[in-house]
């Protein structure tokens, strides 16, 4: 079978105007006994080892060390070949003759091969080779040439070509090559991935085909993945290549831009740091309040009350104490991979960037509802009275005539309209006298907001919203208990009337003989029933719609303070500003097909097949999607089956959706001196990290 090679080529080393000659740096991957991948990461020029050739294979050692572990388990960061001019005497490519014992010879200059000892053009490097080829631990060696003459043209000169592989001892110089061209990824501005950030697994059948088992136990062409990870990681070892090699002074340390943006991130550290401080201290003084019986006892009845405060109250104070932990960089092996290393940076920066933009969110809330207090105020009472007079009493009176031209029961109806209009008309009362505090509780809401973000002060208005609506939601349960008890009844006497009776153990109806003063006593209690059904479901309606409408309100005002939790704002800025930072999926694009010439017909012709490595990018709607299918995941077909099945039954509604919501973690215990250091420390660490990356990177 034909040999197969597939280089995986720098974009950067190819469009270079002075190529390198030098060693070939990467990795490679032996796919199968006839197949081969060497990944490029960077060409390193001769001149720079005889100072550094000593502590190469210790420095080689090292940077093995920090690469990710798949990457490790499959292959070994090591020299490839050799990439430079190979010509012989009348300026042409040497090429590679057999001799008449079948050994592949190459006709050039040059001294022997490390690996065969023969004439193969690898010159000037043997002894270098020879050292490491017992720490690489690997079988194959390429030499890489370019067409370095004046007259040739400039994609030419720059574009490279195999001359020959040492393949396990064995020079080939025939065999298919496909050179892929990719852009070395760089943190901060792109890499390759090939699916999504957060894909779900699909679902598979319980029975599979049996060409299914069969292409599965059969060995790929291509591990794709790792070379996609190997790829991802050229740019570390290419930096980590150049740190050794260079002096130890650096001159940027001693630069006035590195002091002024030295200065400018400790005031932006010390800033930031401070004003969480501020928090962290308020925080703490109500927690050890709350350890005081007394505020205890207060601490406990307004979390019943205000229930939904006090969770997003939580998940805000745990936020406030953890996010310097969070921005801290524990793991400096996920740098070495740029895919890694941005999904690390999205994950330390979006706690604090949800805290900052919901608490910026609510001081522009705040300071609305301060400067408008006033006409908040006559708005709500205005909306109170016409809500109490031209809906609730209204609507209760219209229910004791004949309303949508239904006859009703006089009597159930005018008992039921009574108590309900006596109901109203005592939350009202006491209404009044709380009217007073109205301007106090919209003032507070503006401090909660500006205090502690949207999410609190979204879920004070839920419970304020649940607190001066409890009258309806009473009245609501009672009339839902007299008509769901009405139902039961009928469906019972129903049964009674078939000889069937219910089965709660089994869940089924059997067969009942029941008596003659059964069916009489059935019989009288059926046919009133009956008769006030309708007036008691024209209530139940009623109330059901304002219900309904309350906690619709209600249930909108969480999905809203789940969202803003839930929203990726580090991502959807990023996704903004660059959007190759987040690829989804490769492809290749071919620009040449060559079949070179052979004089023996019934030799093979060498296919070289040349393409350039493409990357597919995400969609805000693909960034956004995962995180939002996780605040509904406790949402089904069959909970929304449930609750339709309840309201129609005359069941307790549920007020709550039930959405997810960011988890609490244990509480902390530290100084405000030490929370301050902290805060400061992990702000610096993550803005020279992220500015350190950027620099090195902007340099390739």
């Amino acid at each position: 079978m034909r040999r197969k090679c597939r280089i995986w080529w720098p974009k950067q080393l190819s469009v270079s105007e002075t190529p390198t000659d030098g060693l070939l740096f990467g990795w490679s991957f032996c796919q199968s006994s006839v197949s081969v991948d060497f990944v490029v990461a960077f060409v390193s020029d001769k001149g720079s080892l005889p100072n550094f050739r000593s502590r190469l294979q210790d420095r080689i050692h090292e940077a093995n060390e920090n690469l990710p572990s798949q990457l490790r388990d499959k292959a070994t960061f090591t020299i490839l070949g050799h990439y430079g001019t190979c010509r012989n005497e009348n300026g042409e490519l040497s090429k590679i003759i057999a001799d008449e014992d079948s050994q592949s010879m190459i006709v050039g200059e040059g001294g022997p091969c490390a690996f065969t000892g023969l004439n193969c053009g690898c010159h000037g490097i043997d002894g270098l080779v020879e050292d490491l080829r017992q720490y690489s631990m690997s079988s194959y060696w390429i030499h890489m040439v370019y067409d370095s003459s004046e007259h040739s043209d400039r994609k030419l000169r720059s574009s490279p070509r195999l001359h020959h592989i040492h393949w396990n001892r064995e020079i080939v110089s025939q065999c298919d090559v496909h050179v892929i061209y990719y852009e070395t990824p760089v943190y901060g501005s792109h890499h390759f991935a090939l699916s999504l950030w957060s894909s779900t697994q699909a679902k598979t059948p319980l029975k599979k085909p049996k060409w299914v088992d069969e292409v599965q136990r059969q060995q790929p062409l291509c591990d794709i993945e790792i070379v996609i990870l190997s790829i991802n990681c050229a740019s570390a070892v290419k930096i980590w290549y150049e740190r050794c090699i260079q002096l130890e002074a650096s001159v940027q340390n001693s630069s006035i831009s590195y002091m002024i943006f030295s200065l400018a991130s400790q005031l932006l550290a010390t800033i930031l740091a401070s004003t969480s401080t501020l928090y962290y201290g308020f925080i703490q003084f109500f927690y050890f309040l709350s350890s005081i019986p007394f505020f205890y006892w207060m601490h406990i009845t307004s979390e019943r009350v205000l229930k939904n405060t006090w969770t997003n109250l939580r998940i805000r104070s745990c936020q406030i104490l953890y996010w310097p932990i969070l921005l801290q960089e524990n793991d400096m092996r996920s740098r070495y991979c740029v895919e890694h290393a941005e999904k690390a940076v999205l994950q330390r920066h979006a706690m604090w960037s949800a805290l900052a933009v919901d608490v910026v969110s609510g001081i522009l809330m705040g300071l609305g509802l301060l400067f408008h207090t006033d006409s908040i105020c006559l708005w709500i009472f205005n909306f109170t009275k016409e809500f109490t007079n031209g809906i609730l009493r209204s609507g209760c009176v219209w229910l004791m005539g004949v309303p949508a031209g239904f006859k009703l029961n006089t009597e159930l109806a005018g008992v039921l309209s009574m108590v309900s209009l006596n109901v109203i008309q005592i939350w009202s009362t006491l209404w009044v006298f709380m009217a007073s505090f109205i301007f106090c509780a919209i003032r507070l809401l503006a401090l909660v907001g500006i205090t502690f973000g949207t999410t609190v002060a979204a879920a004070l208005v839920t419970d304020i919203i649940t607190f001066a609506t409890l009258h309806i939601s009473v009245l609501h349960q009672t009339i839902a208990f007299l008509y769901s008890h009405q139902i039961e009844a009928l469906a019972a006497l129903w049964r009674l009337f078939r000889g069937r009776k219910s089965n709660p153990l089994r869940q089924r109806l059997d067969s009942y003989g029941y008596t003659v003063k059964q069916h009489v006593v059935g019989s009288l209690l059926f046919t009133p029933l009956l008769l006030l059904l309708p007036t008691t479901s024209v209530f139940f309606v009623f109330f059901t719609i304002l219900n309904t409408a309350i906690n619709s309100i209600c249930m909108l005002i969480e999905i809203t303070i789940s969202v803003i939790h839930s929203t990726p704002y580090t991502k959807v800025i990023v996704w903004l500003i660059w959007r190759r930072r987040f690829p989804s999926g490769i492809s290749f694009e071919i620009e040449d097909k060559i079949f070179s010439s052979s004089n023996d017909v019934s030799e093979k012709k060498s296919l070289l097949l040349v393409s350039t490595l493409h990357s597919n990018y995400l969609t805000i709607g693909q960034i956004l999607m995962p995180h939002y299918k996780m605040i509904f995941s406790g949402i089904s077909g069959s909970s929304l089956a449930a609750s339709a099945s309840g309201i129609l039954t005359g069941k307790r509604m549920p007020s709550k959706l039930g959405l997810g919501l960011p988890p609490t973690m244990p509480w902390m215990h530290m100084t405000c001196r030490e929370y301050w250091i902290r805060c400061r420390d992990s702000i610096i660490s993550s803005i020279k990290n992220d500015s350190f990356s950027v620099a090195d990177s902007v340099s390739q």
